[in-house]
């Protein structure tokens, strides 16, 4: 045998060894891309948010029922099933806590801000974050009542003890009436407060619902009266303009309820998101949209606008304002997505 047959050999051997070498190389890196689109499938099947229907509550004021099913439409855009269910204004928190309902998505701090807290003390309701507009519920004139001056000194509230006579009506037994919202919505704060401030004088009336106070409105405006009536901020009003009374400023513990005297306004607040502790469990795509949405208050006021004065349906006003603003809304459900 000679060198050169040796060294052919050997050559070959070290060929073949290169072969399996990249052979079996080849087979790990195989190996390892399938490992990876397996755990990648797992990591995605994992992330999909539950089939189960996320349950969103409607109340008795427009912004919120619109939103609603703004929010709904939302999820829905994203793949999720959605369900609405009527609940009350202090109980839905309660029924959040316990899975009945999924989330609410206009959480106002002066009203339901202890319901809220209460809840998340006992566990399963969890800060779902906190939109952009600030809030204030209180009540006040319309800004042509400001206008014509038909009370001298509004909106402080000091000027109401002169005009009783300005804002009586035929319910009021000649005393000066202030119309509250639903009773539900505040229970016994403002006879309270307008007992402890203004005394006999007035009477504090419980509307049926907040189409009662838009027709109020509407209906002292037609006929050049006064009126004072609850409101609120954000909402449709904001537009036209709207005074609310400036009371002696609010402190915690100022509200008979707490233990004050109830001499004392309505603080400006927050506006939160509140969810079920499951829900980013069940449905994280969904949640992480859900938590970053956040609207401000000319949002939603033109959410309110489109049902309380263009008359539209709860379901069509957010329909059209999901096509008007996809701006606003589909930068959420890349978070989420």
């Amino acid at each position: 045998m000679g060198w050169g047959k040796v060294v052919s050999d050997w050559a070959e051997i070290l060929i073949m060894e290169d072969k399996m070498k990249i052979g079996i190389l080849r087979r790990c890196v195989i190996l390892l891309a399938v490992f990876f689109v397996s755990l990648t499938s797992l990591v995605n099947v994992a992330k999909a948010d539950s089939s189960e229907p996320i349950v969103i509550p409607t109340h008795n004021w427009s912004s919120q029922v619109v939103m609603a099913y703004v929010i709904g439409g939302i999820f829905e855009s994203m793949g999720n099933n959605v369900e609405y269910v009527p609940a009350d204004t202090q109980a839905v928190y309660e029924a959040i806590r316990n899975g009945d309902v999924t989330i609410s998505h206009e959480v106002w701090q002066s009203t339901f801000g202890k319901s809220f807290y209460t809840a998340m003390a006992k566990g399963g309701i969890i800060d779902a974050g906190t939109h952009e507009a600030m809030t204030l519920e209180e009540v006040g004139v319309p800004q042509w009542v400001i206008d014509q001056d038909l009370c001298p000194g509004l909106p402080n509230w000091e000027a109401l003890k002169n005009c009783k006579d300005v804002f009586a009506t035929a319910d009021s037994g000649g005393k000066g009436r202030i119309l509250e919202g639903p009773q539900s919505w505040h229970g016994q704060e403002y006879p309270d407060r307008v007992e402890a401030l203004l005394g006999d004088d007035w009477v504090v009336k419980f509307a049926g619902s907040a189409d009662a106070l838009w027709a109020e409105l509407a209906s002292a405006k037609k006929e050049g009266r006064g009126t004072i009536t609850f409101n609120w901020t954000p909402n449709f009003t904001d537009a036209d303009g709207f005074a609310f009374i400036e009371w002696p400023p609010y402190y915690p513990g100022c509200r008979k309820q707490d233990g004050g005297d109830s001499k004392c306004g309505s603080p400006k607040g927050w506006l939160k998101k509140a969810a079920n502790y499951k829900f980013p469990k069940t449905h994280p795509a969904a949640y992480t949209a859900f938590s970053q949405m956040s609207f401000n208050a000319g949002q939603i006021g033109s959410m309110a606008k489109l049902v309380d004065i263009e008359g539209l349906s709860h379901q069509d006003a957010a329909k059209k304002w999901l096509a008007d603003n996809e701006a606003v809304w589909k930068p959420f459900t890349k978070a989420g997505m």
